[in-house]
């Protein structure tokens, strides 16, 4: 048995710890519920606006536009949208694993950063970041959106990649949190996430042409930018909501655990102290009888 000393050493370095990560659940909390409001406010626009963009494209038919179509690029361009902190349960490893077990090959994928632990996890799985956009996650803007959106789409139509994909933490709730791969560009009409687009594309007035004013390559190129914009910008303000409730519920669990084993170690200390007290007494008792006799 460990002796009193290192019992009541390792008591206070949990003691130590757990008012740590109190502090920290509490920050998350505080943190969350702003978060949150700007995840709830934006979810119906971002939602929105992807079902309304594949309903419209299906609607429109075959369009000859550099925006829908993929090119001669076999590189995929994957937004990858974590946290630049640690200590979120799997917040950032679940969104790592869309990634590393998502089937795609790791020569074909340019990794668009967004938060330093996705950055740095892919990168030790030996995937190219092409752009790091680490600092835009604490605190997401539109136009840090419209930053990124810009890029991206630059790179698509000069064929430097073929595919744009999405891959962000969706906010269902504080303790529901969903990694989400959602494809952007080519479009596809069956895409997950879109079941009321698919719905809605399968409907007798899906199948009406769709009239463009102005002419349908005007219009794509004033939608098409918004549309990424807006699901870029709905990710990154998600994603932030997701890390602070899935740090407060990791802090709450660390906090729970250490209260755990400063009882058991309180209990081993009390332990060790009776056993100390019973050896003194009968040290002293065996020292008097041996006086006496």
């Amino acid at each position: 048995m460990a002796s009193m000393r290192d019992i009541k050493r390792r008591k206070g370095s949990i003691q130590s710890t757990q008012q740590i990560t109190k502090a920290m659940k509490l920050v998350s909390t505080v943190k969350l519920q702003k978060a949150k409001q700007r995840a709830e406010q934006s979810k119906d626009y971002f939602h929105c606006m992807y079902e309304t963009v594949v309903s419209m494209l299906a609607k429109a038919g075959n369009i000859n536009h550099p925006y829908l179509h993929p090119g001669n690029s076999v590189k995929k361009g994957i937004i990858v949208i974590t946290s630049n902190r640690g200590l979120a349960g799997g917040y950032n490893s679940n969104i790592t694993k869309l990634i590393t077990q998502g089937g795609f090959r790791k020569d074909e994928v340019e990794v668009y950063a967004v938060g330093k632990k996705g950055r740095d996890a892919l990168l030790r799985y030996g995937y190219s970041v092409r752009e790091d956009y680490s600092d835009i996650v604490e605190e997401p803007l539109y136009s840090d959106a419209v930053e990124l959106s810009r890029k991206v789409l630059d790179d698509f139509v000069n064929g430097e990649i073929g595919e744009i994909y999405l891959a962000y933490t969706g906010f269902k709730n504080t303790v529901v949190h969903e990694p989400t791969l959602l494809k952007l560009l080519p479009v596809e009409m069956n895409a997950k996430g879109g079941e009321r687009a698919e719905s809605a594309a399968n409907t007798p007035e899906s199948r009406t042409p769709m009239n463009f004013e102005p002419e349908d390559d005007a219009a794509l190129d004033m939608i098409i930018p918004k549309y990424v914009t807006s699901l870029i910008f709905g990710g990154l303000v998600e994603s932030v909501a997701s890390e602070n409730g899935a740090r407060m519920q990791a802090m709450d669990s660390a906090t729970s655990n250490a209260e755990e084993m400063i009882d058991h170690l309180t209990l081993m200390y009390n332990r060790a102290r009776q056993g100390s007290i019973t050896q003194e007494l009968t040290e002293i008792i065996a020292g008097a009888n041996a006086i006496s006799m």
